[in-house]
């Protein structure tokens, strides 16, 4: 089949990370047969000439085809740009050949341009959603009504996890809904031998951006603690963001100056290395729509210490981790302490076999191959 991603984020030059869960969706369809083609607009970071600027290139396989709009100080006169971009460039590639039998959006605002292309063209709509702002209900009246009027017609709403299904439902959305987790490459996040010795420094992981959801200032608190009692570990920040430097103050006023390491921001590929060679990863985050690090950290066979904070409470089990309420920090330390001195409970190998049979990129692509062939029947 012919599928249209039509989609709010994806990786650029620029935010390579950006909605990268979103292209391994694409991976995923694409590996299954399906021809993908991926369609993302923005504003543009600085004035360019004409309206928008068109990149089209073959990404990891997946044609992919970025527009970048002239910007507004008018957050309305950018979403109108964006979504007539969006009709304007697709409608070229159907006129060029690529008719597809079926529009995949991801995140409701990108649901307006695929629902009109749909409409138009009377092909099925598939919207996956993945945003925390659901979650948090810190939709403006616009978004709110944006949200409804879109999920309230497409053919089949895709949250990633049941949690934020839930979220989705109390804004009085009543559509047709399937849950479609978020997708893990297997073949990059793969298990190794962890080191037995039980006298060595343990490493604590957390990869993630450094934004105030995430929870760090109470995984801080709950290391200070830890540290008073024991001195047998350090924790890795994968990631980075504007609170940085708060973070970094706050680490050094904690006395956790030399055992808490901030490495920045790091490639895929070194991401899975980190979660290789780490005894645990800890989520501390308040809100999760999934939780991409955990599923990819459960697959090299890493166990996971995560709050109760949505997505990860679905798959993050007894057997492969520990669920702690978010914001507890008394109950974090707690479940640190009694993780670090328990990781021979944790098998690697079921961990990553658990991991695999849930998210890889083969079971997902069938998943959504088997929805897609339900919305032409």
């Amino acid at each position: 089949m012919k599928i249209l991603f039509v989609t709010a984020w994806y990786p650029t030059a620029e935010n390579p990370i950006n909605g990268i869960f979103i292209r391994e969706h694409a991976r995923s369809v694409s590996m299954h047969g399906d021809e993908v083609t991926v369609i993302h607009a923005r504003s543009a970071n600085k004035r360019i000439k004409g309206i928008y600027r068109v990149s089209d290139i073959i990404e990891e396989g997946i044609h992919t085809v970025r527009i970048c709009c002239l910007p507004s100080p008018f957050r309305s006169i950018n979403y109108l740009l964006y979504s007539w971009t969006i009709l304007v460039v697709a409608r070229k590639l159907f006129k060029k050949g690529f008719l597809p039998e079926i529009i995949h959006a991801h995140v409701y605002t990108a649901g307006l341009p695929a629902l009109i292309l749909g409409r138009l063209y009377r092909i099925p709509v598939a919207l996956s959603e993945h945003w925390s702002k659901l979650s948090l209900k810190k939709l403006n009246v616009f978004e709110e009504l944006l949200a409804k009027f879109v999920m309230n017609r497409v053919d089949v709403i895709l949250p990633v996890s049941n949690s934020l299904k839930v979220k989705v439902c109390s804004y009085g959305i009543r559509g047709k809904f399937e849950i479609v987790p978020n997708v893990v490459d297997t073949s990059l996040f793969y298990p190794s031998k962890k080191n037995q010795n039980k006298n060595r420094e343990k490493k604590i992981l957390f990869v993630g951006s450094l934004r105030p959801i995430k929870g760090l200032p109470h995984l801080f608190y709950a290391l200070s603690k830890l540290g008073e009692r024991r001195n047998d570990w350090h924790l890795d920040i994968v990631g980075n963001g504007p609170p940085r430097r708060k973070y970094e103050h706050m680490v050094v006023e904690l006395g956790l100056a030399g055992k808490v390491i901030f490495q920045g921001l790091r490639s895929k590929q070194e991401v899975a290395e980190f979660m290789r060679k780490a005894d645990l990863l800890v989520l501390p985050s308040l809100v999760e729509t999934f939780g991409v690090v955990a599923a990819e950290a459960l697959a090299t066979g890493t166990p996971v210490l995560s709050t109760r904070c949505g997505g990860p409470e679905e798959f993050v089990t007894d057997e492969v981790g520990l669920l702690v309420p978010a914001g507890d920090e008394d109950a974090l330390y707690k479940a640190l302490s009694y993780m670090l001195d328990n990781l021979n409970r944790y098998s690697s190998h079921r961990i990553s076999q658990y991991a695999c049979e849930l998210f890889s990129l083969e079971r997902l692509g069938m998943l959504l191959h088997t929805i897609y062939r339900s919305l032409k029947s």
